[in-house]
């Protein structure tokens, strides 16, 4: 009976927290490798709780930043590392001793693999995002933008914080010691400038797997952040006149453009960036299919059923991939620091174009809408509209920032697939 019991202490997470810090130690790990060692599991657990406060109290995003603060916590319980309870090995994805051939082995996966890691394969294999963004059309109005064309433009300048974002991550991997990013790296971190969370997974899950967790919770903590960061950079570079512009209204958009639409879109983008049409091309599937108006079914199941359930899977495969070892590091706060740049950057370059805009046309054109290209749908249209309003109140902004909102999204998947098609293969 004595001796059950000591079993039982033996196999407690406590044990297992004392443990595995005095083999890590006794491994030789010192300096901050030896810190993380001893304090980066309880250190991780009071991050998860602190996302977790942030979704439930503040809501910041709290539909992905819940399951991924969750996942965070999951992962991160103190076990030991033959314990049949862990649910996640991030290591089996990232580490080549796991591979076989080059690829992974998945027999090891479902033999010996916990239930985060079997959910994790949608994300490895590119499932989970292409679906977000099927639901995602089922639920985007694209009228705006084909009512007016221009704000496409809108929306490919609010791609300037990801190209500049990729060039600040390659010049800090190459100053900064400890910090190594690469091209692939860089790319997966300038991706957080297009405001898309399952873009910017989606594309790290193919060239940077080991920074997923990081840049996730970046992308999605500064998307919840979008009503703080914009507004100050809007009221930088527009003046009060130009914040009061006063747009005319949008034309009426006929049922047939809305379907030839997402079908054009289609073959252009796969025409020109192949990489990017398993994500535009199941945006446009799902916008197809709400605008036929022949299969409402279909969209009600995606908008709604099959999003949520993607959602869940997704935020918490990604958080769980985030174990101390690989999360604590100065390449994490670097991409946090990026991260914050890629906005602004983004931001500041719908703005810039949409000023110009407004000279070409003569004041017909609210530099506002200009920062809505970034693909945070609906919020930063929303944004757009909160900031023209406190300038004359009758201004109503939200459905012109509709189109270079919806554009953005386009815009950001489009840089995705241009990223992928230059350094994944």
């Amino acid at each position: 009976m004595f001796q059950s019991i000591i079993n039982f202490l033996n196999s407690t997470g406590i044990a297992a927290l004392i443990t595995n810090a005095k083999d890590a130690l006794a491994a030789g790990a010192t300096g901050f490798d030896g810190v993380v060692a001893v304090i980066g599991t309880p250190l991780m657990l009071i991050i998860a709780c602190v996302l977790l406060y942030l979704a439930i109290v503040k809501e910041f995003e709290p539909l992905l930043l819940l399951p991924i603060a969750f996942g965070m916590l999951l992962s991160n319980l103190p076990m030991f590392a033959n314990s049949g309870a862990i649910m996640m090995h991030p290591e089996f994805f990232t580490d080549s001793k796991y591979f076989v051939d080059g690829h992974l082995d998945m027999q090891m996966i479902f033999a010996e693999g916990g239930l985060l890691d079997m959910l994790y394969l949608g994300v490895k294999l590119g499932i989970y995002p292409p679906l977000i963004f099927l639901g995602i059309g089922c639920m985007t109005d694209f009228g705006p933008l084909i009512a007016n064309p221009k704000s496409i433009l809108l929306g490919a300048a609010a791609q300037l914080g990801v190209f500049t974002t990729f060039l600040g991550a390659l010049a800090l991997g190459a100053l900064v010691p400890g910090i190594n990013f690469g091209v692939k790296e860089a790319s997966s971190i300038g991706i957080i400038g297009g405001a898309d969370g399952p873009t910017a997974i989606y594309v790290t899950k193919t060239l940077a797997p080991a920074l997923l967790p990081a840049i996730a919770i970046a992308a999605y903590s500064y998307m919840a952040l979008i009503p703080v960061i914009q507004p100050p950079i809007m009221k930088l570079l527009t003046t009060k006149e130009e914040r009061s512009i006063v747009m005319e209204q949008l034309r009426p958009v006929s049922r047939t453009e809305r379907m030839i639409f997402p079908i054009v879109v289609t073959i252009v983008v796969a025409l020109i960036v192949p990489d990017a049409v398993s994500l535009v091309g199941m945006l446009m599937l799902g916008n197809l299919i709400k605008e036929s108006g022949v299969a409402d079914r279909l969209c009600k199941v995606a908008q709604n059923g099959l999003m949520n359930v993607i959602t869940i899977f997704l935020g918490l495969t990604v958080g769980a991939t985030a174990k101390a070892e690989t999360f604590l590091t100065a390449e994490t706060l670097g991409i946090v620091v990026l991260g914050l740049v890629a906005f602004c950057f983004s931001t500041a370059g719908g703005l810039i174009l949409g000023k110009i805009m407004c000279k070409l046309t003569g004041g017909k054109i609210n530099p506002l809408i200009g920062s809505a290209g970034v693909s945070a749908v609906p919020m930063a249209a929303r944004v757009s509209q909160m900031v023209g309003q406190k300038e004359n109140p009758s201004n109503f902004l939200l459905m012109h920032a509709m189109g270079p909102n919806v554009a953005g999204v386009i815009g950001s998947a489009v840089a995705a697939g241009v990223f992928l098609s230059m350094f994944a293969h």
